[in-house]
């Protein structure tokens, strides 16, 4: 089942925003063959999905974070490829590799071999247990869409998304992702241990029959035409300001800086977080049905935008302050707009 898009015109407008939103509830229903609760989740994925960002998916083994970015690619109907990240993999095992080719008159050249970023959705799985060399491997990708290799340039397939999971950092054998590379990521979405029940749920379904196999609804060309009604939805400027300001407030040692910011952050959030609260507030927006954004929306995706664009020094790690609670603090501190 593919769910057509309206063209983007006055009188369309409601139309499409109810496709969007009807679109979303038919993802839930898909996504309940196979993945159980989970819907904030889900819903994060989607806004990263809809605006175009990637997203860094954080959480213990055996939480389904594999299965879940896989199911999603399916009813995408996109091209997905698994890399799974190990302390010896090498940059070239993710971009691909010159091979010398011999033709049948005897000549040889260099071919090209491309490597698994060749795809639509890219899972970089455990992205954590490889060293920085190789997780830089991602950032020409991630950020321009492309790949260079010996001097020649290749442009990924679009629409394209880097998905890539992590164990907690505190785990052993793993490697803290560069802050260059952290910021490329739109969301760090944090998943949880479920509920008992739901936990009942999984073991249940899963070790009986076999799940229902998930049915494609959409195309890569609905996925781009998403992308360009997200980014037409207007937005008032309060709310704009807003989003900039909370970023702004968690950078220590500037002017205006609350003083638990200059406390506990050693770096705070750049331009890219205000840039990613207002495209994913658009995207929520449009996905719940609406087509304005409120400040309840940049609220409402500020922990997965900024926890992992805020370092917290050693002074909060000893006083046992997380990342989360510092941006709990700003939600508290930072003025809200004046209401209209």
């Amino acid at each position: 089942m593919h769910l057509a898009i309206a063209t983007e015109d006055q009188d369309s407008q409601k139309e499409t925003v109810e496709r969007i939103a009807q679109a979303r509830e038919l993802i839930h229903s898909e996504l309940s063959k196979v993945i159980v609760g989970q819907r904030e989740i889900i819903d994060q994925l989607l806004y990263g999905l809809f605006s175009g960002g990637h997203c860094l998916i954080t959480g213990a083994p055996g939480l389904a974070k594999t299965l879940l970015v896989n199911s999603i690619a399916q009813i995408f109907d996109l091209r997905f490829q698994r890399i799974q990240f190990t302390p010896d993999l090498m940059p070239a095992d993710i971009t691909g590799t010159e091979i010398l080719e011999e033709d049948g008159h005897g000549h040889r050249t260099l071919q090209f071999v491309k490597g698994p970023i060749f795809a639509n959705v890219l899972l970089a799985d455990e992205i954590n247990r490889t060293p920085p060399k190789t997780q830089a491997a991602l950032l020409e990708a991630m950020q321009e869409h492309q790949v260079t290799a010996a001097g020649v340039r290749y442009r990924l397939e679009e629409p394209f998304f880097v998905l890539a999971t992590q164990n907690p950092i505190e785990m052993e054998g793993t490697y803290p992702l560069p802050e260059a590379q952290l910021d490329r990521f739109m969301f760090n979405i944090v998943i949880d241990y479920l509920p008992e029940d739901e936990e009942v749920a999984v073991v249940t379904r899963t070790t009986t029959v076999a799940a229902e196999p998930i049915q494609p609804l959409f195309t890569g060309a609905d996925v781009l035409q998403f992308h360009d009604i997200v980014r037409k939805v207007p937005v008032a400027e309060d709310v704009v300001r807003y989003a900039v300001r909370l970023a702004a407030a968690s950078r220590s040692g500037t002017d205006g800086a609350p003083e638990f910011i200059n406390e506990w952050v050693s770096w705070g959030a750049g331009l890219r977080a205000a840039q990613y609260l207002v495209l994913g507030a658009k995207a929520k927006a449009l996905l719940e049905g609406r087509a304005h954004v409120s400040e309840d929306d940049i609220r409402a995706l500020i922990h997965p935008t900024l926890r992992h664009r805020i370092l917290v020094n050693y002074r909060a790690e000893a006083e046992g302050v997380t990342v989360d609670a510092v941006i709990d603090r700003l939600l508290e501190t930072v003025e809200r707009p004046a209401a209209q």
